[in-house]
């Protein structure tokens, strides 16, 4: 209740007119969310630290634990992320600069990328040595191991978490594709084979071989909902099931939460994935920082997203002046990692199947056959089982340390092409309780076909089209159609199309397709180029005019 009250006191405070802060209306639909479905159900309490009120800061934000991730009175930090190292220590890179600062707040174009370490991962953090100039800094490890830095416009890199550290640059390859909102605020995943898929500001996704070798750009759109908002500070990371990102609408101070199975194609969860008011204590005390920005998320050895880091301000960010009371800082919150689950059943149910199962795993600190309040669970789509519906259970069974559960077929609300079933429900001890699973039938590992912008010849009786396509999968590629379309008129038109070989993994092909379809010179025109192998879909629409494209042979 104490909670709840502080919220809405903040909601009440906070809605004045703001530049800031404009009201997002959210869908009808998510009031009927259960607990437990929407991302920010996973914020769990701040571990306890020194809780002081001596420190900069509005009454907001005090008191608050002053030792929980960096913070102290010479400089303003942002952007942070945590890297676990060999030496038992935990790694933080944060871009900071001098409280005392001319510009305030917006200093930040100078900002400086600090090395600070902690024997916890929660903090404090103290500053061990300087790296650089850089902001919104993201880290990775290579398949080699070692470490790259990412900052706007340039990248460290060095063979452990101590340095030294040598500064670069990436190399990007739009591929004839408009860059979606510049590249800047690149977040970075690392794919089964080291590869790495990085999602740029605007949603695009770029995929390269190494992690440091030339970024590809694969979509022609953004990964994001397709709704209003002012989106920026993308996070992604990958888990043993599945592809995860957050965006976050600065403007409406709303996080959403999606998910893929091979970084391409995104499913976008209902409900917020953070929102202001997600770093509580124990009590229901809420240290409540006006904006919560740049999200990174800390690991364990599953992959799974076991700490959340973030940069917070305690006001308008126009308001954080030089020498005042105000500044930013790095916070650390606990998140709810999920449990593992596998499922047994081998194909998808059909109309005869009775029932489904699946297998929780023990962990150390976790007794699936004691701890699971099973009543709770549903289990299905997460369309489903996020607004209160799915399979219910109707047996469990010991299995070793671990607990097997059989759910009735009903109401499921699987499709075949659900590649991560969710499990949704409660412990015992009232804690949420969620796990998602791979299941036998889906492909995970798919090829993954783009097309480059054709190159046309034409003559006086027809036009040619060389395409270069290209493979960004895990795997080789099967047999598959390419087809070139034009808008004639206003009127889509299949042009030519043909079949193409199966394409070896980071391999190409270039086809040609012939047209009868001549074109007008000075007119412009919109093309799309569409690949089929089997059920995945490429599609590449571009605008060109016969001066751009065409190179006259005759």
């Amino acid at each position: 209740m104490k909670k709840l009250l502080y919220l809405l006191l903040v909601v009440i405070t906070t809605s004045e007119v703001n530049a800031q802060i404009i009201d997002r209306p959210r869908p009808s639909n998510w009031s009927q969310l259960v607990k437990g479905a929407a991302f920010k159900d996973r914020f769990l309490p701040m571990p306890k630290g020194k809780l002081s009120d001596d420190s900069w800061g509005g009454k907001n934000i005090l008191p608050r634990y002053v030792d929980n991730g960096i913070e102290d009175r010479q400089r303003s930090y942002w952007c942070a992320d945590i890297i676990s190292g060999k030496d038992d220590l935990y790694h933080m890179y944060v871009a900071g600069w001098r409280e005392s600062a001319p510009k305030g707040h917006h200093e930040w174009p100078k900002s400086i990328i600090y090395h600070a370490v902690s024997k916890s991962s929660f903090g404090p953090f103290k500053i061990k040595d300087t790296i650089g100039y850089g902001h919104n800094v993201d880290a990775f490890r290579l398949k080699d191991g070692r470490l790259v830095l990412y900052a706007i416009d340039k990248n460290y890199i060095a063979n452990n978490e101590n340095g030294p550290w040598v500064e670069g640059k990436f190399k990007f390859d739009e591929r004839d594709r408009p860059i979606i909102e510049g590249l800047s605020n690149l977040t970075f995943a690392q794919r089964e084979d080291g590869s790495y898929l990085m999602i740029c500001r605007g949603g695009g996704s770029w995929i390269s071989k190494t992690g440091i070798s030339t970024y590809n750009q694969i979509s022609n759109k953004r990964a994001y909902p397709d709704i209003e908002g002012e989106f920026e500070d993308p996070v992604i990371w990958k888990d043993n099931i599945q592809y995860n990102l957050i965006v976050n609408d600065w403007l409406g101070r709303i996080a959403y939460y999606l998910r893929s199975k091979d970084g391409i194609n995104w499913v976008t969860e209902a409900g917020e994935a953070y929102i202001p008011g997600i770093s509580f204590h124990e009590d229901g005390y809420v240290e409540n920082w006006f904006k919560y920005e740049r999200m990174r998320v800390f690991q364990d050895k599953h992959g799974r997203a076991i700490q959340a880091n973030f940069a917070v301000v305690d006001i308008e960010k126009d308001k954080d002046l030089a020498n005042d009371n105000h500044s930013s800082k790095a916070i650390v919150i606990p998140l709810n990692p999920g449990v593992l689950i596998t499922m047994i059943n081998q194909s998808f149910p059909d109309p005869k199947t009775k029932s489904i199962k699946i297998k929780i795993k023990a962990e150390d600190g976790f007794d699936p056959q004691t701890e699971i309040d099973v009543n709770s669970l549903r289990f299905g789509s997460s369309t489903a089982v996020n607004f209160g519906r799915g399979a219910s259970v109707t047996e469990t069974k010991k299995s070793g340390k671990d607990l097997i559960l059989t759910f009735n077929i009903n109401g499921l609300e699987l499709e075949k092409d659900d590649f991560a079933p969710k499990l949704l429900g409660k412990y015992r001890s009232g804690k949420i309780l969620f796990g998602y699973t791979r299941v036998p039938w889906v492909n995970y590992n798919d090829a993954i076909l783009s097309a480059r912008r054709p190159i046309f010849e034409t003559t006086t009786q027809q036009t040619v089209a060389k395409i270069t396509i290209e493979n960004f999968g895990l795997i080789a590629s099967k047999s598959s159609k390419v087809q070139l379309y034009a808008t004639i008129d206003g009127q889509k038109k299949l042009l030519a199309e043909d079949y193409i070989p199966a394409v070896g993994k980071y391999k190409s092909i270039v086809k040609s397709l012939k047209t009868s379809q001549l074109f007008e010179k000075e007119k412009s025109y919109d093309f799309s180029v569409q690949i089929t192998e089997h059920k995945n879909k490429s599609t590449f629409d571009f605008k060109a005019t016969p001066n751009d494209i065409l190179r006259q042979l005759e």
